[in-house]
């Protein structure tokens, strides 16, 4: 409806803490949208060397506010995850980008002309009753890529600016244990029936009724849901992924 329009994407189940300056980063992003043919990555300020997340390495030495992207990476291993955070070069990507409609629609163009044809084709049907239809038509045909792999990867003109905002994307238990109220010994738990003795740092969910009687532990997870209980280490809670694998490949897929 506007060709000339600034947008924000961002996902809608990401925690904010700081909200204040959220909206200060955002309003930096449009400006420098507005002025630029650059793609805009918020770059959250990383707090650990957590594997869950992709990275971007940024050019502190050149920009005010407002840093080029040299590289992004994927879910590192936790050696590489130290570097990163060691360097501080690196900000998380949490999937918050902004840039100007030309500006993206031209980077379809460049570098996903599949997608961009596809959906180019439905210009006479946006924003009119046969949108939907169109969409409900074209859409299975697309693609199945993220705008990461699609466009940010391989765009030269993508831009991060770099904040502290008190991000979480809410994706790992590791992840809620940071921005969850700790209680005595900063455990984390949705359950008041607890006896805990020598043990911290730890989250735990258990159904309400439960009473859970724990000794000796630290930095694990504990998660008791139906008919499935889960004692993992924080530091090793990607590996889960894999025991998902397994269980699918064992036709147990009725415990996910």
């Amino acid at each position: 409806m506007n060709p000339d329009a600034n947008m924000v994407v961002a996902p809608s189940d990401h925690f904010i803490l700081y909200e204040d300056v959220f909206i200060q980063s955002v309003k930096k992003g449009l400006e420098e949208a507005a002025q630029n043919p650059y793609l805009v990555t918020l770059g959250i300020t990383p707090t650990r060397p957590d594997t869950g997340y992709g990275y971007i390495r940024y050019d502190k030495n050149v920009g005010t506010g407002i840093h080029k992207v040299l590289q992004f990476t994927e879910k590192p291993n936790v050696e590489k995850a130290e570097e990163f955070l060691a360097s501080k070069e690196y900000v998380w990507n949490g999937g918050i980008f902004i840039w100007n409609v030309k500006t993206a629609i031209a980077a379809f163009k460049k570098y996903a002309p599949e997608m961009y044809s596809l959906f180019h084709n439905g210009n006479g049907y946006y924003n009119t009753t046969q949108e939907q239809a169109f969409i409900d038509s074209e859409y299975p045909k697309s693609p199945n890529i993220s705008i990461d792999y699609a466009i940010m990867e391989k765009a030269d003109n993508v831009y991060t600016i770099p904040a502290d905002f008190g991000w979480s994307d809410l994706g790992t238990w590791a992840s809620l244990y940071e921005v969850a109220e700790k209680k005595e010994n900063a455990n984390v738990s949705s359950n008041t029936n607890l006896y805990l003795e020598d043990s911290a740092n730890n989250i735990i969910h258990l159904p309400s009724q439960k009473l859970c009687v724990i000794k000796g532990l630290k930095d694990y997870i504990v998660v008791d849901e139906d008919d499935v209980l889960l004692i993992y280490p924080k530091k090793d809670e990607q590996e889960i992924k894999k025991v998902t694998e397994i269980l699918k490949s064992n036709n147990q897929n009725h415990y996910l």
